[in-house]
């Protein structure tokens, strides 16, 4: 597929681009989504201090990996 050039120059991303940029956007999301469940989560089980943060930071990086991972899995659908 021949690659649009717009009126300044600019030219669309190719599709790595788009898959990184796809795994960010999801990375971004399943970290707010991980802070949200995992501080409720930590907080249920009676977690309190640095095990809190521990185990908060835990959650965020496991869910934000995981939505990254299906987001660029998408855009790589599309490209």
């Amino acid at each position: 597929m021949p690659v649009a050039v717009g009126p300044y120059g600019q030219t669309q991303p190719n599709c790595f681009d788009r898959v990184k940029m796809g795994f960010m956007m999801g990375f971004a999301v399943g970290m707010a989504a991980g802070a949200m469940f995992g501080t409720f989560s930590c907080l249920r089980v009676g977690m309190r201090g640095r095990e809190l943060m521990g185990g908060v930071g835990k959650t965020m990086m496991q869910s934000g990996g995981t939505f990254g991972t299906f987001m660029a899995i998408g855009m790589g659908i599309r490209c």
